[in-house]
């Protein structure tokens, strides 16, 4: 018998949670079983998203290399951990431009825009007070990492469109894919010809802001092949001023059944980036002129540029005893970035993974074991120049940053009950980080070179329960290790007029931190819920803040290890079917609420004592109230709430105001392919602070650290699938 605890191909998985993490506007249909192996644990229940058949989905099998998305969520809903999956048949009616546009309804996931494309996003605290892209979660593509080699990552080459799921494994519980960060892993699963929602869709939008939107995706099967193309161009020129955004994402992939049981996928992309940024504003002007941009944003034509490639491969091979695969991949990033000065980086990022997995008997019971190792590396020309108003003046830095990975993983679940199975695993890594300052204006000459290796084993373990078909119960303890990025290692020194004095390397500890976890998932009858508790003791912690209190867009952000800290908090997310057949003729009517609880603090600390770490508000909660109709017609009226907003500054002396925002989403899917939607967002048009810049120590009396929430805005669109 052969298995694949990351591929689950064919009946490997013991488990398929009832709980799809899904917008409320898509109806379920009633569960339908799928039969486990001989001798396995019992298999949950199959929910079916009844919203997919309307816009004209194709129920495959899938592929070796890409299994069909029901065997893909039958692998995340495995897991002993909390985990989500998010089917892109969900969000196909709204206006999905953005990382939050696919995550807002995943309990436990902090994800805020700040302009753009631009996200401050954060699982259980991780990066919690990062002022720019993401630290602490492994960001992959068709479970190929798309980070950085010396872990940083953004959003710019994520094309909501151009997916078909989203796979997200919070903390310890992306052990599977080899991360073990605080915050855990997101992987981004594009569709093949065998898994798209259609062999044709184009669609078209536009909305306020002077948007518009084109998108296309185009496959098909031939024989041992298939190969599947899509490509999105966004223009926008954004709710503030100097936000002007276009992008270019193009994806596609060729699969080959080499023979039975043996198959390889290609993947390339190309993603251009033109994004205008607006910076941060005082709080008064925040929340009563949000459009306005920060001027030293204009003076300086601060923006990002970025153009990246990306090619990687997966080849898969079913063996007499379980499945092996082997992923490759190589990036280019080309990024040119006026900011307070002008930063332009060139780099290469490239790897090889080998992974096992695999499903046998220990003494008449079922065992499942994966096994794998990554290696990867990167290196990268970092240049920095005077800003010219967005032009590059007299240089101040040329530096390469050269980083690499190596790391050995397995992951073992023993069935030792028909409903119960003990997890156990373990990851050893060695990552180094090397710095080489080749000349440019230095404040110190003397340091030339300098490089660090971190080095460790994240153990863990947990017990996994399912006393019914269609409820699971968990609890796990897992230990994680954030290596510092060279956002983090190489900090820029700043005089009091905010021109540069030199990049000097800091040889930062790494993060370190143990979490426990305990949570539920399931259906019963009418309810659905997906509920974790959870609570991570953290040493070293990476903090970040701003070291301009005056301009806090223009300086990146300081790193400091913070002796202790604890992170913990409440997953939830609960559903009832509120009615079936509610007027008699089929259709339905569904509540969801989700909330996250965040409890980030210091402990003991000698600087901020028992503080809020800022950044974070402490209570998100998205309530949904979706209507389906069976002609195709919903309505999907939406609030967003946070009732009290984060900490500005670590001292806790300043804290945003809460909000409240009122959405809702309409359209209709015809029986021809043909769909017609609008997604209308803050209605109100509420005034309130999404995200901030985060402040080290008691901000001035009108720090400049804020950014606006996007004001109300109506989006429409049409797409055709055939």
């Amino acid at each position: 018998m052969t298995s694949s605890l990351r591929g689950a191909p064919r009946a490997a998985l013991p488990l398929l949670a009832c709980l799809t993490t899904v917008s409320p506007a898509l109806a379920q249909a009633p569960p339908g079983s799928m039969n486990a192996p001989s001798g396995s644990a019992t298999t949950l229940d199959e929910i079916s998203v009844a919203g997919a058949a309307r816009a004209g989905r194709r129920e495959a099998a899938g592929s070796l290399t890409v299994p069909s998305v029901a065997a893909q969520e039958a692998a995340v809903k495995s897991t002993v951990g909390s985990v989500a999956f998010v089917d892109a048949a969900a969000y196909q009616n709204t206006y999905a431009n953005t990382v939050r546009d696919v995550l807002k309804d995943v309990p436990g996931v902090f994800v805020q825009t700040r302009y753009g494309q631009e996200m401050r996003l954060s699982i259980r605290g991780s990066g919690i007070a990062r002022g720019f892209h993401v630290r602490g979660i492994e960001l992959l593509q068709d479970g190929i990492p798309l980070n950085l080699a010396d872990g940083s990552g953004d959003f710019y080459q994520i094309d909501p469109l151009g997916l078909r799921s989203i796979e997200v494994y919070k903390g310890g519980n992306a052990l599977s894919f080899g991360a073990t960060t605080l915050g855990g892993a997101v992987n981004f699963v594009t569709p093949t010809a065998y898994t798209a929602l259609a062999p044709n869709i184009l669609r078209f939008e536009a909305g306020s802001f002077n948007t518009f939107r084109e998108s296309f995706q185009f496959s098909r099967i031939a024989g041992p092949a298939d190969f599947l193309i899509s490509g999105t161009l966004t223009n926008s020129d954004g709710f503030r001023d100097h936000e002007t955004q276009r992008t270019q994402n193009f994806n596609a992939n060729v699969g080959y059944r080499i023979a039975p049981g043996i198959e390889t996928r290609f993947y390339v992309g190309s993603y251009a980036t033109d994004q205008k940024l607006p910076g941060t504003l005082n709080l008064d002007a925040a929340l009563t002129n949000p459009s306005v941009a920060n001027p030293n944003a204009v003076s300086g034509n601060q923006s990002r540029k970025v153009q990246a490639e990306r090619i990687a491969n997966r080849t898969s091979f079913e063996l007499d005893v379980g499945r092996l695969d082997i992923d490759s991949w190589a990036i280019h990033k080309n990024l040119y970035h006026p900011i307070f000065q002008v930063i332009d980086q060139d780099g290469w990022t490239y790897g090889v993974s080998p992974h096992w997995s695999g499903t046998f008997d220990v003494g008449g019971f079922r065992n499942d074991l994966l096994l794998g190792l990554r290696a990867f590396a990167g290196i990268n020309d970092a240049r920095q120049f005077e800003n010219k108003s967005g032009l590059r003046g007299p240089q101040t830095l040329r530096a390469v940053q050269s980083a690499s990975n190596y790391e050995a993983y397995g992951e073992n679940r023993f069935w030792f009950l028909p409903d119960m199975a003990l997890m156990t695993g373990a990851k050893a890594f060695s990552s180094n980080r090397t710095f080489s300052n080749k000349g440019g204006f230095t404040q110190n000459p003397a340091v030339r070179y300098d490089n660090v290796t971190y080095e460790g084993v994240n153990p863990k373990v947990g017990l996994l329960w399912q006393p019914l078909p269609t409820v699971q119960v968990f609890a796990d303890a897992t230990r994680s290790a954030d290596v510092p990025d060279f956002s983090d290692l190489a900090q820029t020194i700043v005089d009091p007029n905010l021109v540069a004095a030199g990049v000097v390397f800091v040889p930062l500890r790494a993060q370190r931190a143990w979490t426990y976890e305990a949570g539920t998932r399931g259906r019963l009858d009418d309810w659905f819920w997906d509920v974790t508790l959870y609570r991570a003791e953290v040493r070293d912690t990476l903090i970040n803040f701003n070291t301009a209190a005056g301009s806090a867009a223009n300086v990146p952000a300081a790193t400091f290890n913070a002796p202790r800290t604890r992170h913990q908090g409440i997953e939830a997310a609960l559903g009832y079917d509120l009615s079936r057949d509610l007027t008699g003729i089929g259709d339905g009517l569904r509540l969801t609420q989700i909330w996250t609880h965040n409890d980030f603090r210091f402990v003991n600390d000698p600087e901020y004592r028992n503080n809020r770490i800022a950044g974070i508000p402490q209570d998100v909660l998205r309530t949904v109230l979706g209507y389906t109709h069976p002609s195709g017609f919903y309505l999907t009226p939406s609030i967003d709430w946070v009732p009290g907003g984060a900490f500005v500054d670590h001292r806790n002396t300043l804290k945003v105001p809460g909000y409240a925002l009122f959405n809702v989403q309409t359209g209709i899917d015809f029986a021809n392919g043909v769909s017609l939607f609008v997604d209308a967002r803050n209605l109100t048009d509420e005034r309130y602070i999404s995200d901030i810049s985060v402040l080290a120590l008691a901000p001035s009396s009108n720090p400049v650290a804020f950014y606006p929430g996007i004001g109300r805005s109506v989006f429409g669109g049409i797409r055709a699938s055939f």
